[in-house]
């Protein structure tokens, strides 16, 4: 039995396989009906994708990727600014597992009248039990997938299913959003001298470790500063380490 007759069998014979193994290119609007076919067939109205929130990016809007939440819903997630703190985010990073949650889960722990509000639009849009998972891509991007509506928890083959999809979904969908680079490549020595900055150590201590003068390593910096588009080592620091450089 080949790859796409097992596929077949398992029941993951869509859209998305189809188009992986031939190798077809398609829009961003084809991948929003991918992911919202995968909420249709997991029984859930509602989906959303988004990068898994990081320390310089952490609101709502410039996570998402794809959701077919209200507006008035997604207008307000932004204001209060708790995506990134939510109970959904915080369960995923204490799990590899896919979670199920049934309470309020895109709010923190904290209770006031803010929360009060977006428990009430959450439910009120038929947001009420949230099943997710996060996924990294093949660049070792970090997303979020999360279906949500009425429905109660997924069976095991269900859950494993949903996980495969939005495997095969990443796969396809890192050939549309390549890795984000610096426009011009850093040598061997800046990276060197960028990793012992990370590790707390100054412009005399790397000259030692690196053998090197101490105005050479501050050279280096330099020059990676330029190339990273940073105004001091610590913004180019996190710059590296976004760039997977570190």
């Amino acid at each position: 039995m080949n790859e796409q007759e097992r596929a077949i069998r398992d029941g993951a014979h869509g859209i998305i396989f189809s188009l992986i193994a031939s190798e077809q290119k398609t829009s961003a609007e084809q991948f929003k009906d991918f992911v919202a076919e995968m909420a249709i067939e997991a029984g859930f109205n509602h989906y959303l994708l988004a990068e898994f929130p990081r320390g310089d990016r952490s609101g709502f809007a410039s996570n998402c990727l794809a959701s077919n939440w209200p507006q008035e819903l997604i207008d307000f997630y932004e204001e209060v600014d708790l995506f990134y703190c939510c109970k959904l985010v915080s369960a995923l990073k204490k799990t590899a597992m896919p979670v199920f949650c049934d309470k309020a889960p895109f709010e923190s722990t904290a209770a006031n009248q803010v929360h009060q509000r977006l428990t009430a639009l959450f439910r009120g849009y038929g947001l009420k039990n949230t099943f997710a998972f996060a996924l990294h891509d093949m660049h070792s991007r970090q997303y979020i997938f999360a279906f949500s509506g009425e429905r109660a928890h997924l069976a095991r083959e269900e859950a494993m299913e949903q996980v495969f999809r939005g495997m095969e979904f990443l796969e396809l969908f890192a050939q549309l959003k390549p890795v984000e680079q610096p426009t011009e490549s850093l040598s061997s020595r800046e990276v060197e001298c960028l990793r012992w900055s990370a590790a707390g150590k100054s412009s005399e201590e790397i000259a030692i470790i690196l053998d090197l003068s101490a105005h050479t390593v501050v050279g280096y910096l330099k020059s990676a500063m330029r190339k990273l588009d940073s105004v001091n080592r610590m913004q180019a620091i996190a710059r590296a380490f976004r760039y997977r450089l570190l």
